[in-house]
């Protein structure tokens, strides 16, 4: 291929490992490089401290990766992951009452991060013209001044790539790198949302929560702040999370952890762990901010080069959209590579106007939703007051109403687009309903 002989993708986490798939049928070789020692098992790694908290794969994020990976849908159900409708399986509170269950005609894959990146891993490796090389962190990029021509490790060895892909998560390592060649970076926003939570993994009867795939408690802002998971995953187990903005979180004590679950204003979760025996301890994690880099902005981009994931945007957690965007953008790059014949600024505007576009409803959905709370800090979308009070009256009446609640769950799977919920007969049906708390 001409100007396609090696790509080099940095971080073999979810985005990376999307994006080794797609440049594999488009590139002669595919590197792929990770600073830590890659386990052969499901289990959580160390440069990936979020691999050991709930992770959710939305209905479009799993269609890009059969896309991506055809059969892995398979693969994973036959691995242990647990596939049901998020309408009707798993229970949802909010704004004071469990939601109706509704059959979405959504399916769902119910399991722990590092069965997913396991199960693509092996995917990878299996590809012929794909190398994977652990325990190797890059210490910078080379370039002529207008585009990335090559990785630096951190022995010293410089590998040429024609591609690099960075899909090395939030940090800003790529902006010093960036900034070392005198290549220009993006400008960053960032909204303070003060996330903090634990989760634990635990094991019990299933009880109230039998033939189910588990609950999910929001809060009812601004009054509450607490937010809770338990969902069933592979190995017959449970995935307890907890956690909150602005201050609310547990303590990562066994003590505390079931006294936050007893505090939520749904009993399900605090039942379960009451009984729950232990498989792992309880880990902490913190998440003070979302934060996107606005490469589209860019007037020129470095050619050669592209952040990917959550080196573009990473989100609030709670709403478990980051690993659906990373494989959205890993298709949207496939199509883009078949279309453009070269890897230079061109082929980088065009991806960051996709990648754009890919995250626009997510962040403002989270965004929009965070900033319901007065401690949330940073640039405001437009129009929030008014689009948060609509999405609280919509809520409210999609709690018994079928129909908003499929139309709903459609665009919270970034399956339709947001205009769907913005349609004269939804707007009528959301005017008509109750709207005051049951």
């Amino acid at each position: 291929m001409s100007g396609r002989s090696l790509a080099v993708v940095i971080g073999a986490g979810i985005a990376g490992l999307a994006m080794a798939g797609t440049a594999a049928g488009r590139f002669d070789r595919v590197l792929l490089l990770d600073r830590d020692q890659l386990p052969d098992t499901a289990t959580p790694r160390r440069g990936v401290p979020q691999s050991y908290h709930g992770h959710v794969l939305l209905a479009a994020g799993q269609a890009a990766l059969e896309e991506l990976f055809p059969g892995v849908r398979d693969e994973l159900v036959a691995a242990g992951a647990l596939p049901f409708d998020f309408g009707v399986a798993l229970g949802f509170y909010r704004y004071g009452a469990v939601w109706s269950r509704v059959p979405s005609g959504l399916e769902m894959l119910a399991m722990t991060r590092p069965l997913l990146e396991l199960t693509l891993r092996r995917r990878i490796a299996a590809l012929p013209n794909v190398r994977i090389r652990p325990s190797v962190a890059v210490a910078g990029l080379t370039g002529d001044g207008t585009r990335v021509t090559g990785v630096v490790l951190d022995d010293g060895e410089t590998v040429p790539a024609d591609l690099v892909l960075d899909a090395t998560g939030r940090g800003m390592r790529s902006d010093r790198w960036l900034g070392a060649l005198g290549l220009p970076t993006p400008d960053v926003v960032e909204v303070k949302i003060g996330v903090r939570y634990a989760t634990q993994l635990v094991r019990c009867d299933d009880g109230d929560l039998a033939d189910t795939a588990g609950m999910l408690v929001l809060p009812t802002p601004p009054a509450e702040k607490r937010t809770g998971l338990a969902l069933a995953v592979e190995g017959d187990r449970w995935l307890v999370g907890l956690g909150g903005w602005h201050g609310e979180h547990p303590t990562p004590d066994p003590d505390g952890f079931r006294a936050y679950a007893k505090s939520l204003p749904e009993p399900t979760i605090g039942d379960l762990l009451a009984r729950a025996e232990p498989v792992t301890d309880i880990v902490a994690f913190q998440f003070p901010s979302s934060r996107r880099r606005r490469f589209e902005l860019l007037r020129e981009p470095p050619g050669g080069y592209l952040a990917v994931g959550d080196a573009i945007c990473s989100f609030n957690p709670v709403y478990g959209q980051g690993m659906t965007v990373a494989a959205l953008e890993a298709a949207a790059l496939g199509r883009l590579l078949d279309r453009v014949p070269d890897n230079s600024g061109r082929l980088a505007r065009a991806f960051y106007r996709e990648a754009a576009r890919i995250i626009r409803t997510p962040w403002q959905f989270a965004v929009g939703a965070d900033f319901v709370y007065p401690e949330t800090t940073g640039p405001r979308p437009r129009a929030i007051p008014l689009l948060n009070r609509y999405s609280t009256r919509l809520q409210l009446a999609a709690r018994t109403d079928p129909e908003l609640r499929r139309t709903f769950t459609w665009v919270q799977q970034l399956v339709t687009p947001p205009g769907a919920l913005f349609t004269p007969r939804v707007i009528a049906r959301v005017l008509r309903r109750r709207t005051d708390p049951a």
